[in-house]
């Protein structure tokens, strides 16, 4: 009281050299009252204490910070003991708890917690006035965030970007913490599920969620369904990228799906001249060095042009933050319809703004929150994921293959994702035929090592390394036989999108 005082006077002062006060220096919002709710807290605390069901309507909305006066905090501190423990909540366990946290005279003694009970008569609106108490401290929450980045945006010597990243941060714990969604019954959600069936059984295919391209994978997951969080991994050189952008070239290209792609490792440019490999089907080093035939630059101004109009929205935004993707994920679904949304790829992410221990954490964080964002966009999000160094070190054709244990960095992962894929090419590894003497070449096996909502299994795909691409077996006919049949006339086979591959006319050679 004195130190107020000493304030006041100070304000009244008058004269050259005396030093602002504190009531000068700091702005005038400051000067107004927290949001609180008192008497509600009285209320709440009172009908706590006298009806012995009442916990559990508030138990899931209140935390003991969460009321503003201290000895409020304290109370109901105490009484979160007592249910824990599963003891009766009334006003003498509550006393007698207080007492052995040593803070029954802190809070005001029995007596105190008398008059509490003596200040309700029921608890009709305890979850009522128990949201009301909830919001006050939200907002608390909010003005003590919000003078925290005001003071450190006045800090010249913190970088502006830095602190975007904190307050992202923040603000998502805050928001992490305090949203809650309300129990739905049944009967809507039987409607959603009866919907989604009609929906896949009109489809030729059967098909409930995006089609992919690749026959098999399909067949399998009928689909990347909506709010999945998919998991595909591999090690270096398995083709990850080569992967994603040939199902996304499919997806955008075939069937008109909007895609997002984020990719943290390459530019704009370089993942565009991929996809243009991949499409147009030109060895990659021609396409970096510009070294085309007149051939090549023909098959390129055909083919290029499936890639033009097409729904794919690229980001290569570097270190990409789990809250800037947020944000960014939220405009593209309102603003281009995105369906799908693809990340290039998860070690790559982070989570700054927020304190880990380890970067295993961190990693925890951002799976759970790409789990969260599925859900609340209602899309699938295909994460990319590097693998350990394990499969290197086992041996035999078996020992190659990688395994749910193999996910670097965190089990998490592993527990978050919906379905997790590996990519699995034996002929990097040396192994050429399998245990029969089938050839291995050019081919690469997608393992569904984990699937929530369905089986699991192997779909093989061929790939072709030259131009970074994927596709299905049977989509790959013999260039020697396509040659022939142009030689002799007889019409092309059946090919899987618009754009027929370009053939050269000349010396009845393939040009690719």
């Amino acid at each position: 009281m004195a130190k107020k005082e000493s304030i006041s006077e100070g304000t009244r002062l008058s004269g050259r050299g005396r030093k602002k006060s504190l009531e000068e220096m700091l702005p005038a919002d400051l000067g107004r009252k927290p949001p609180q709710a008192r008497e509600l807290e009285e209320a709440v605390l009172g009908a706590l204490m006298l009806e012995k069901d009442a916990y559990s309507i508030v138990s899931e909305i209140l935390k003991p910070e969460c009321f503003y006066e201290k000895a409020h905090e304290k109370i109901y501190a105490a009484i979160v003991d007592l249910a824990l423990n599963q003891r009766p909540v009334d006003m003498l366990t509550v006393t007698e708890q207080l007492k052995k946290r040593g803070e029954l005279d802190e809070v005001g003694g029995p007596f105190y917690i008398s008059q509490l009970t003596g200040k309700v008569a029921s608890s009709a609106h305890i979850e009522y006035h128990a949201r009301i108490i909830a919001q006050k401290y939200l907002a608390r929450e909010l003005i003590s965030f919000t003078a925290m980045i005001q003071g450190k945006a006045f800090d010249e010597t913190i970088d502006v970007d830095d602190l975007m990243q904190e307050a992202e941060g923040k603000l998502f714990e805050i928001s992490q913490r305090n949203v809650k969604k309300d129990v739905t019954q049944i009967n809507p959600v039987i409607k959603e599920a009866r919907e989604m069936l009609e929906k896949a059984a009109n489809q030729k295919e059967g098909l409930s969620g995006l089609r992919t391209g690749f026959d098999g994978l399909d067949k399998i997951t009928s689909g990347w369904q909506n709010s999945d969080l998919i998991i595909i991994a591999a090690r270096p050189a398995m083709g990850k990228t080569a992967f994603v952008l040939s199902m996304a070239k499919n997806m955008a290209v075939n069937f008109n799906t909007p895609v997002a792609l984020f990719s943290l490792e390459m530019s704009n440019v370089q993942l565009v001249n991929r996809l243009i490999v991949n499409v147009c089907e030109i060895p990659g080093d021609k396409i970096k060095s510009g070294r085309l035939e007149s051939y090549e630059w023909e098959q390129l101004d055909f083919k290029i042009k499936e890639l033009y109009d097409a729904p794919i929205y690229v980001d290569d935004t570097p270190s990409l933050s789990v809250f800037e993707l947020r944000t960014k994920a939220r405009r593209l679904v309102r603003e281009h319809g995105i369906k799908c949304i693809i990340i290039d790829y998860l070690q790559l992410m982070n989570a700054s703004g927020m304190n880990f221990g380890s970067r295993e954490q961190e990693v925890s964080t951002i799976s759970r929150s790409l789990k969260g964002l599925a859900k609340e966009l209602n899309i699938p999000i295909i994460a990319l994921s590097q693998l350990n160094r394990g499969v290197e070190a086992r041996q035999g054709a078996e020992g190659k293959r990688p395994q749910l244990a193999d996910l670097r960095e965190s089990g998490a992962i592993e527990q978050d994702a919906d379905m997790v894929c590996f990519i699995h090419r034996p002929e990097y590894y040396k192994i050429t035929e399998d245990e029969r003497g089938n050839s291995l070449i050019g081919l690469a096996e997608i393992i569904i090592a984990k699937h929530r909502n369905g089986a699991v299994g192997d779909v093989r795909l061929r790939f072709k390394s030259e131009f970074a691409k994927f596709m299905n077996i049977e989509e790959d006919v013999p260039m020697r036989e396509f040659a022939s049949t142009m030689n002799e006339g007889s019409p092309l086979p059946p090919i899987s999108s618009p754009g027929a591959d370009f053939l050269s006319q000349s010396n009845n050679e393939v040009p690719f």
